[in-house]
């Protein structure tokens, strides 16, 4: 596979080195960025090793992308538009204004974010900041915000960002954050080494940050394509792109800059239809349509374009051709695994027989660094057709671990089966030694040797691996089994996080905490009068479900309620972060309110991912 590569790929092509360095004013250094207890979260100086050959633990073609990757500092893009690069898993880009700056994107982390933001003023001027966008609902867009806008300089800022932002970053990063946060863990190699021979990029950035999330909550929504603002004496002009990348997420035109942001709808590699970690199935079709849609709609008004990844493209011509093979590669992707799961294929059996056309298998930009063409098939077919292959040997199958000491007793035995996988691995079959070792782990997670053969298979197809995600994910799983599950940093639950939320958004992520069979026969309900919202929120717990709606402050529903509380949202977010009733209104059985959250679950945030 390496080696077919590297006779097969246009390596001779440099063109995105010389616009991964194009518009270079100053290297982050130290490039390292710490939080305020002293503790690392950004190590740009980690992956100094890139600039040596590719080694034998590493695709070729990976390299060359970890390399571009790598890339740090303050890039010019245009007059007037500035990008730090390098310094999280995302670009901060910077817009300057009458006053100040406009910020889009503001890393993942605020120390990062801040690291970003004091080196563009070491180049250009201590300006203020005077606006913020957020071109998606993904964190690592978002995260940041405090360090660019920290507490007390928010107001008169308008914080922009697409219509339902903030109801999908929520649920994509606190309804099943905990799960997402563990195997993000994983795709990204958190807890792998920078070394040749563990995590050299994700394929979309170097790495993920590990200091603080934060969340400005957005002042002003894009609803509609053509939407038009002015911020800080800069037009701005919208094109709304729901259920592409992320299911809120917008490009937007500079027009008299004459630059376009394509936030990260076209990135210079193939992208997630589902993303390891977790999250909705992406819609390739549409996501082909608004591709297409920008070509037209921005026309021919920009020189340049850039995303909230990798390097701008310079050139109308460059950016159309661009956007074209994007387009065509996602559209590809949706319409020939509908051709034939409409034939009867199922999803692996889609995955196995696609390739792309030679013009799309040859661009750089859609190789599979992050997304790739085997995983992103099976989600086009999980989105049409679910989990079900509609084969009913798959339909009542037993869970991992009982099907696992099935297929081992079926292969004769621990050590025949250890035996056998040992012989697939040596003959090169790493995908059937991985699956029966597997079933070996699972059906004795004490068994050493089953272990150790895994992680062994699971080394050598990480090294083999051109998707980045792909790569970590093995190597990670390869350390999980040598070392046990490696806990992570992360807190889903971020106090900035929680605040931004609104109050039906906090209802529902308690109710996905709640212990149900715990709560079966138990039965209240409550009412929380959000006196700063003017709401009220009716709360029930039946049947081990914990459900809400909102009214009228002043509308009493019936039967009356167990307890009501009047408060507001800060006393509420007190409340559920385990304070008292100190300044909080009651009226009823306030007993209540303890037995509802001895109800409440905390989720294991170490669980294991590739051992049972």
């Amino acid at each position: 596979m390496t080696l077919r590569a590297r006779d097969e790929l246009p390596f001779d092509d440099v063109t995105d080195f010389e616009n991964a360095d194009r518009g270079f004013l100053a290297a982050f250094g130290p490039a390292v960025v710490e939080a305020e207890d002293g503790r690392v979260v950004w190590d740009s100086e980690a992956y100094g090793f890139l600039d040596g050959e590719c080694p034998g633990t590493a695709h070729p073609s990976l390299w060359r992308q970890a390399q571009l990757c790598a890339r740090q500092g303050l890039y010019e893009v245009t007059e007037g538009v500035y990008q730090v690069r390098g310094l999280d898993l995302s670009n901060m880009t910077i817009v300057e204004g009458d006053r100040g700056v406009i910020v889009i994107d503001p890393l993942i982390s605020a120390e990062t974010a801040a690291a970003a933001l004091a080196l563009y003023r070491t180049h250009r001027g201590d300006r203020p900041v005077t606006g913020l966008i957020y071109t998606h609902s993904h964190g690592d867009h978002f995260g940041g915000s405090r360090g660019v806008l920290p507490r007390g300089t928010e107001e008169g800022v308008p914080v922009i960002a697409p219509e339902g932002f903030l109801e999908h970053a929520v649920s994509e990063n606190v309804y099943a954050g905990n799960a997402m946060i563990r195997r993000a863990g994983y795709m990204y190699g958190d807890h792998l080494p920078k070394a040749p021979d563990g995590q050299i990029s994700t394929g979309l950035g170097p790495a993920v940050s590990s200091g603080t999330i934060t969340l400005v909550p957005p002042t002003l929504d894009i609803t509609r394509t053509g939407q038009t603002e002015t911020v800080d004496g800069v037009r701005i002009v919208f094109q709304l792109t729901p259920g592409t990348e992320a299911p809120a997420e917008m490009n937007f035109l500079f027009p008299d800059l004459r630059a376009l942001c394509l936030a990260e709808n076209a990135t210079h590699n193939m992208h997630n239809l589902l993303t390891l970690r977790g999250a909705l199935v992406r819609d390739a079709r549409q996501w082909a349509r608004y591709l297409d849609e920008a070509i037209d709609f921005f026309g021919d008004t920009y020189d340049v374009a850039f995303a909230s990844h990798h390097w701008p493209t310079w050139g109308r011509d460059n950016v159309v051709r661009f956007l074209a093979e994007q387009r065509d590669l996602y559209a590809y992707l949706h319409d020939q695994t509908l051709r034939m799961l409409n034939n009867g294929l199922t999803g692996p059996e889609i995955a196995e027989e696609m390739r792309l056309p030679p013009a799309l298998e040859n661009a750089w930009h859609a190789r599979g660094y992050y997304g790739s063409l085997s995983h992103n098939v099976k989600a086009v077919y999980q989105r049409y057709m679910g989990w079900y292959d509609g084969n009913p040997a798959h339909l009542w199958e037993h869970p991992p671990v009982e099907l696992a000491r099935r297929y081992v007793d079926v292969a004769g035995g621990p050590e025949e089966a250890l035996r056998k996988a040992e012989r697939y691995a040596a003959d090169g079959d790493l995908r059937f030694a991985a699956t029966l070792l597997n079933h070996l782990v699972f059906a004795d997670p004490e068994d050493t040797a089953a272990k150790r053969a895994l992680a062994g298979v699971y080394d050598r197809l990480g090294h083999g691996a051109e998707n980045a995600t792909w790569r970590n994910f093995y190597l990670t799983a390869a350390l999980e089994l040598r070392e046990g599950p490696q806990a992570d940093d992360v807190d889903p639950s971020n106090p900035e996080m929680v605040s931004a939320l609104t109050v039906g958004m906090l209802l529902d992520s308690l109710a996905v905490r709640i212990d149900g069979p715990r709560a079966w026969d138990d039965r209240l309900t409550l009412d929380l009068v959000v006196t700063d919202e003017q709401r009220r929120h009716r709360v029930n717990l039946h049947n081990g479900a914990l459900t809400h709606r909102s009214m009228p402050v002043h509308h009493t529903p019936k039967p009356h309620a167990d307890l009501t509380l009047v408060l507001t949202k800060p006393q509420l977010l007190g409340l559920l972060a385990g304070g008292g009733l100190e300044g909080i209104e009651s009226d009823g059985d306030t007993a209540l309110l303890a037995r509802l959250v001895s109800y409440v679950s905390d989720p294991d945030t170490g669980f294991p991912v590739v051992t049972p």
